[in-house]
């Protein structure tokens, strides 16, 4: 994983994954860890927009779950809840389509990276719609600094690697 400094803008510290992705090994791994720690029957992995989509795709064709994705705000094309949020470094609109997941389903719900936890804070609200089990919430990276871990404290967090 490589740092590149002020992107998407200044200040920034993005951390960039596509070496790891790269690394076939490294990302089997990656994944497979995220199996081990589904201790429960998985029946959808939820991932967020868009480089959640890498993992949480890998994830559920691994463990036979569905795949749901959550999207930006105009990319769904059917009927939706949505929520809106504060990032690091903006604000944004999140969206599910409203028939996406069965009631009382055993749900994860995987990123990329948890920085200060407003986008899979947002994304847990609209899980909760459905009345679903969050069994736990899986990130690649987290960036402890930003104590996004603090404002998920009701949900198991997994996270691979910490900066």
């Amino acid at each position: 994983i490589r740092s590149i400094p002020d992107f998407p803008k200044n200040g920034i510290l993005f951390r960039d994954i596509t070496p790891l992705l790269l690394d076939k090994k490294k990302f089997k791994s990656c994944i497979d860890h995220f199996v081990s720690v589904s201790t429960e029957k998985i029946d959808t992995v939820i991932s967020i927009e868009s480089r959640g989509f890498i993992f949480g795709s890998a994830l559920a064709y691994a463990l036979g779950a569905g795949f749901v994705p959550i999207r930006k705000e105009g990319k769904l094309p059917y009927e939706k809840f949505q929520v809106s949020y504060e990032l690091e470094y903006g604000s944004a609109v999140i969206e599910i389509h409203r028939d996406a997941i069965k009631k009382g389903s055993n749900i994860v719900i995987v990123d990329d990276v948890l920085a200060t936890g407003g986008t899979v804070e947002a994304a847990i609200g609209l899980v909760e719609k459905f009345e679903a089990k969050i069994l736990g919430v899986y990130f690649l990276i987290e960036l402890e600094g930003l104590k996004g871990r603090a404002r998920l404290s009701n949900y198991p967090i997994h996270a691979l690697a910490s900066y």
